[in-house]
């Protein structure tokens, strides 16, 4: 069975656009659960735009799932980490003025990760890498150590027509590649009710992680139903 990933961030979102205090992600953690997560993933950005200290405390505290904690390589943010333990940590890049995350990290050229890295492993943590499908992407995060590689699916989300048969099989490429050199397959952006069937039919996928689309759909029918839908789309 896939694991579903239900990332809160935008729940923190909505609360930060009165600076006040709800919704309150806490309870939105529960809510998630209850309709089946199987994980609850947060983006603690550097200029805690949304999920804030605060918050990664409680809900490591609270969250009864996987806690999968996104961050770049700032100190603080690995600090933090540190300090909470989260199950899964996964390194992204981050952009000050970016709406979402644009893409996956380059781990070819990100030599600064390894030393993070390093200290998230030796605290027994699993570490992934969210990286874009590419060959020499995954082949870095196999010698660099992490223990999954979550595949950015923003192409393929985008695409129309022609194009999104071809950002499919680039994915595929990726997680073939993933299996040969034994690292856990994961993916996310931009995945939603219609385009999730797809990705979850490849071959070795283990988690997906999705945020916006749940949090949408959960304005109409509620976020436990919501989670529900997006469960019952992956066992199909």
């Amino acid at each position: 069975m896939i694991e579903l990933g239900v990332n809160i961030d935008h729940v923190a979102t909505l609360r930060q656009a009165r600076h006040g205090d709800e919704p309150d992600p806490v309870w939105a953690a529960v809510e998630a659960e209850l309709g089946g997560a199987d994980g609850i993933t947060i983006h603690l950005r550097e200029d805690r735009r949304h999920i804030n200290d605060r918050d990664v405390r409680l809900l490591r505290q609270s969250v009864q799932c996987k806690l999968n904690l996104e961050l770049s390589i700032a100190a603080d943010v690995v600090d933090m980490a540190v300090e909470c333990i989260p199950d899964q940590a996964t390194f992204v890049p981050e952009r000050r003025l970016e709406i979402t995350t644009e893409g996956g990290i380059d781990l070819t050229v990100a030599s600064n990760v390894a030393k993070p890295l390093e200290r998230l492993k030796r605290l027994n943590i699993f570490v992934s890498a969210f990286v874009d499908p590419d060959e020499k992407q995954i082949v870095a995060a196999a010698k660099l150590g992490f223990d999954a590689v979550e595949l950015h699916t923003g192409d393929y989300a985008n695409a129309k027509g022609v194009r999104v048969q071809i950002e499919l099989d680039r994915l595929r490429r990726a997680g073939e590649l993933a299996a040969n050199h034994s690292l856990r397959l994961h993916a996310g952006h931009g995945l939603n009710y219609r385009n999730i069937g797809p990705v979850a039919a490849m071959i070795g996928m283990a988690e997906v992680n999705i945020g916006h689309a749940i949090i949408s759909r959960s304005v109409f029918v509620g976020l436990r139903e919501a989670v529900r839908e997006m469960k019952q789309l992956l066992s199909g």
